[in-house]
């Protein structure tokens, strides 16, 4: 009910085909030029819509570049195939190909930070997004740490394991890499990562058919 009086007070409803329009032409932009060739203005000329009515929408060109990304690179999140040594394999794999996305759209080699380090700056810039930014990792590690808890409970995962940290083992490091040293981010990296993490945290039987297997 309050929504509708929102709705009411504001006029008609939101038209959806705007955004589709305005958040393709920002991503084909952001893809062949990176967040430097990213121009609002630009984007409301290519997707035949009003400045004010883009800006109204996103009022900055980082808020463009958060919903863009938002919206066309997968969030990694752990499935849940009843093994906790595969599934945090693919969730630290769909991890590194979101940051691998991150750091080569627009052309990069991948070596700097790229789009990834412009959308931490942008955190840092203005409050809302951080706390966007804040709240979607927010709902991935509660989604996290409730697969863990299963997996405590029937998987093998030791009972006394710190369930918070250990997902902290497995993203701090992607992070570093793809924000500090430029080093790679890919599914071997992202398989020996977790294979070290859970050397220990997972009771024998159950980790020798993943942590004893794949590129050392």
């Amino acid at each position: 009910m309050a929504n509708e009086g929102i709705a009411a007070r504001r006029g008609r409803p939101r038209d959806s085909a705007v955004d589709e329009r305005v958040l393709d032409v920002a991503w084909d932009l952001l893809l062949t030029g990176g967040y430097a060739a990213l121009n609002v203005d630009e984007v409301a000329e290519r997707a035949a819509v009003a400045k004010t009515t883009l800006y109204r929408r996103w009022p900055t060109k980082d808020h463009l570049a958060l919903a863009v990304v938002t919206r066309m690179i997968p969030f990694a999140l752990v499935p849940d195939t009843g093994d906790i040594c595969h599934d945090l394999a693919e969730f630290a794999v769909g991890m590194a190909e979101s940051l691998h996305q991150y750091r080569t759209t627009g052309g990069s080699d991948g070596v700097s930070p790229g789009l990834a380090g412009e959308l931490v700056a942008a955190a840092g810039r203005h409050p809302d997004i951080g706390d966007l930014i804040r709240a979607l990792h927010a709902r991935r590690h509660a989604m996290a740490l409730a697969r863990l808890q299963r997996a405590s409970e029937r998987e093998g995962l030791r009972t006394d394991v710190d369930h918070g940290l250990l997902i902290d083992q497995i993203s701090g490091p992607m992070y570093y890499r793809a924000l500090i040293t430029g080093a790679a981010i890919d599914r071997n990296y992202a398989e020996r990562l977790v294979r070290a993490v859970l050397d220990g945290a997972i009771i024998a039987p159950a980790r020798a058919g993943y942590l004893g297997t794949g590129s050392t």
